[in-house]
């Protein structure tokens, strides 16, 4: 589990916005982030892009320890 600080890693902001194409390597940045010690925020959003055939992602992520309202 990793360490929790009042900061986030990094020097990163609290807020994260991931994007990618639906895909594994897509959630495993969700994931890595997760385990990192980031949280959801709201739901994701998908988009379809008939181009290319395929889904595109966003996921929202803040560090805890801040206040989030929508």
């Amino acid at each position: 589990h990793p360490v929790m600080t009042t900061s986030p890693p990094d020097g990163r902001l609290i807020y994260r916005c991931l994007t990618g194409k639906d895909d594994h390597a897509f959630c495993e940045r969700v994931s890595t982030a997760l385990e990192e010690g980031w949280r959801l925020h709201g739901a994701p959003s998908i988009t379809w892009n008939p181009d290319e055939g395929c889904g595109y992602v966003a996921q929202a992520v803040v560090w805890p320890g801040y206040a989030t309202t929508y």
